[in-house]
């Protein structure tokens, strides 16, 4: 995931907020995702939120997606996995805990076809559940 460039009109005003403000760390290894999912996890109806504090001393937030084949064929999961993507992009800068591991799984036909205001609210709900009292 590399940030899109600035063009040169945003570059020369300096009270232009540069193109991405946030970096996500992505989850790549298997292990990860294995450790997460021994973790705390919360259902919505579009997805599935799998959270994990790694507790070490590393601040940042890293972040994995995953869709089975339940979901449809190449071009469906993609594109759920784009959607799901775009709403961590919005909700984990301010709703995401430094530290922690999450993994959000899309659902068969929900997860694409879903209103995304409606994706984003499941993925801030499920974030509220998780980091509520065990």
């Amino acid at each position: 995931m590399t940030p899109p460039k600035a063009s040169d009109a945003q570059c020369a005003d300096e009270n232009t907020p540069p193109a991405v403000s946030l970096r996500m760390d992505v989850l790549k290894k298997r292990s990860d995702f294995l450790r997460a999912a021994r973790a705390r996890r919360q259902g919505t109806a579009s997805m599935m939120v799998q959270m994990r504090n790694r507790g070490d001393d590393d601040p940042a937030t890293r972040v994995g997606f995953t869709c089975s084949k339940k979901v449809g064929n190449a071009v469906a999961r993609n594109r759920a996995k784009r959607r799901l993507r775009e709403a961590a992009r919005e909700v984990l800068p301010e709703s995401g805990h430094a530290g922690c591991d999450y993994v959000l799984i899309g659902r068969a036909e929900v997860t694409a076809n879903r209103p995304f205001d409606l994706l984003v609210g499941d993925l801030r709900h499920a974030l509220k559940k998780l980091h509520g009292p065990k």
